[in-house]
């Protein structure tokens, strides 16, 4: 993928260093423009653990010039298998087979290897990254936004981009008012586990020599593990009902034996990875759908990522959205000529955004139904679409689903933009945006 570079520079703040922001910042970089990333926390880092990187972020990730550096970080799984919660294989799906029609690979992440990735990129490409920078409030009017600071302080921007992630101040920002995200019911699990204990072990040694991704489907729950780091690190989600309390933090520390508990009689090899986990913590899984607008009629203020989309990981597609959404706005405000083009750039990214990542959600909510059914009628009418070759639509392996899958993994973002782009040259303001709307 080529890069559009505009012949004006603007002056973008971008507020949160997450895996959206730090996107944002590579590709306004790449557009011809002055980046600032500003971050609430006081060291630039990632929490968490795994994380899957499918081929529509993958090429973005690549077109980025990021390919050497992850390398050194990235998995390739061989394949993914869909299991029972009591064993039993039911469909499998070959990632390097799929990593060639679509033309881009399946990677697995440690979370904090990516994100290190994505900042070194960031800042090479001259963005410059600012934390304990806490932004408590956009004052948006007339031609720029300015970026109100906890100590008081202001900054001001051609454009400001929310990528705050799911509690997202920014969002509330545009929206005028409070606007949580909303609950899932589910909560995940994260265990980080080194592999030196599971080499010993004849049942658990094929999870690091071979590496695979494997989703167990279950009553109310389901798992999902890989390895990470060469082989160094194993990487476990357990999906279960969410029992933090409303209102309070969203990740807690969790109890290993009640962890342990719910999956007891689940395929005898979770139990045995579960006994080499001493501590965990707990996620509360929210969602926001994406709002009417993305940005504010000034063309000062826009959002990205979770701020506007946060979905269930349950397609492996939050991060994913995140990036897409950064190459888009980048390569949208890479064809502007002038600051009267800023809105039809906005608009653009809008209709491009919006559609797709609506989608997104809507099929993590659905993935949720699929993986977490009781045994009976509708499990078996689930597996027996799993079992078919070839694949039918609405199965619940979404990436092989004849319709979901291509249209999930084989997006490209110069296409989707040509789509969108006003075909004449432009206008300016309202008949631009007229014109795309």
């Amino acid at each position: 993928m080529s890069h559009s570079k505009s012949p004006i520079s603007l002056n973008i703040i971008i507020v949160g260093a997450g895996l959206g922001g730090l996107s944002a910042a590579i590709t306004l970089c790449l557009a011809g423009h002055h980046v600032t990333v500003l971050e609430r926390a006081t060291t630039i880092g990632e929490i968490g653990a795994g994380i899957q990187i499918l081929p529509n972020a993958s090429r973005l990730l690549i077109s980025w010039g990021l390919a050497p550096s992850l390398m050194q970080h990235a998995t390739l799984p061989k394949q993914v298998n869909m299991i029972s919660w009591k064993g039993e294989h039911i469909a499998s799906m070959d990632f390097h087979e799929a990593a060639k029609r679509y033309g881009s690979p399946f990677w697995d992440f440690h979370r904090a290897g990516l994100h290190k990735c994505l900042l070194e990129r960031a800042v090479e490409l001259g963005a410059r990254v600012v934390c304990q920078a806490r932004v408590m409030d956009v004052e948006i009017g007339g031609d720029k936004s300015t970026v109100v600071l906890e100590d008081g302080s202001k900054i001001y921007a051609d454009l400001v981009v929310g990528a705050d992630g799911v509690a997202s101040r920014m969002r509330e920002v545009l929206m005028g008012g409070v606007d949580p995200p909303m609950r899932t019911g589910d909560l995940a699990y994260r265990v980080l586990l080194s592999t030196e204990e599971m080499k010993k072990d004849p049942e658990l040694k094929g999870f690091v020599e071979d590496p695979q991704v494997n989703y167990w489907l279950g009553p109310d729950c389901h798992a999902v593990n890989y390895v990470l780091k060469g082989g160094k690190q194993f990487n476990m989600v357990l999906l279960v009902p969410d029992d933090i309390p409303d209102g309070g933090a969203t990740t807690v520390e969790g109890n290993v034996e009640e962890m342990r508990a719910l999956y007891k009689d689940w395929d005898p090899r979770i139990p045995k990875l579960l006994s080499l986990c001493t501590q965990v913590h707990k996620w509360k899984l929210l969602i926001r759908h994406p709002p009417e607008h993305w940005y504010h009629p000034s063309g000062t203020f826009v959002l990205l990522g979770d701020s506007a989309h946060a979905t269930l990981p349950y397609l492996a597609s939050g991060a994913g959205m995140a990036l897409e959404d950064a190459a888009v706005l980048g390569e949208c405000l890479g064809r502007i000529r002038s600051r009267e083009d800023v809105l039809t750039a906005l608009a653009v990214y809008e209709v491009c955004r919006k559609e797709r990542t609506a989608r997104v959600v809507e099929r993590g909510n659905v993935q949720q139904e699929l993986y977490h059914l009781h045994d009976g009628e509708e499990q078996r009418e689930r597996d027996r679409k799993m079992r078919m070759f070839p694949t039918e639509a609405g199965e619940a392996l979404a990436w092989r689903d004849p319709e979901m899958g291509p249209w999930l993994l084989g997006w490209q973002c110069e296409r989707e933009v040509d789509r969108c782009w006003p075909k004449a040259e432009m206008p300016h303001e309202s008949a631009a945006v007229r014109s795309v709307l």
